[in-house]
């Protein structure tokens, strides 16, 4: 997998907080409002660094790919959404853990100049966890097993 530093939102960014929307880790300014990914397909990877836990094990995360016109994302529901993971269950965010999602080319959606990574956090507070995500045109597909499994 090709990772350009440029197109990294998070970097074993925490992912800790109570119920609610947060903006993840940092921006990636385009500089303008435009459309991405037209000549090579772009992919939003999101892979767990540090487990994810909650008191009661009953939380879940939402990550979408989102751009606005400032550089603070809004995390009110009026920045423009472009793609989402749905809500993922605490016992699948687990160290190790990877979702990929397509980017979509904008053609409907148009990319505001600010793009960045919001997590909605569900059921409970979050009380431990941390993620990467980034933007990359060859998502890893391979599946990392645990030691002595065939």
């Amino acid at each position: 997998m090709i990772l350009d530093e440029r197109l990294e939102f998070a970097d074993a960014e925490s992912v800790t907080g109570g119920t609610g929307t947060s903006l993840v880790g940092d921006v990636v300014d385009l500089e303008t409002a435009r459309n991405i990914g037209v000549e090579t397909s772009l992919y939003l990877v999101i892979s767990v660094d540090g487990a994810v836990d909650s008191a009661g094990n009953g939380a879940a995360i939402e990550f979408a790919l989102v751009s606005d016109a400032a550089e603070a994302i809004s995390t009110d529901g009026s920045a423009t959404e472009h793609a989402s993971t749905g809500a993922i269950a605490q016992a699948d965010l687990a160290a190790g853990s990877q979702f990929s999602l397509a980017v979509p080319q904008g053609l409907t959606n148009a990319y505001e100049q600010y793009l960045g990574v919001l997590a909605t956090i569900s059921g409970e507070a979050v009380t431990a966890g941390t993620v990467n995500a980034f933007l990359t045109p060859h998502p890893s597909a391979n599946t990392i097993y645990p030691e002595g499994q065939n």
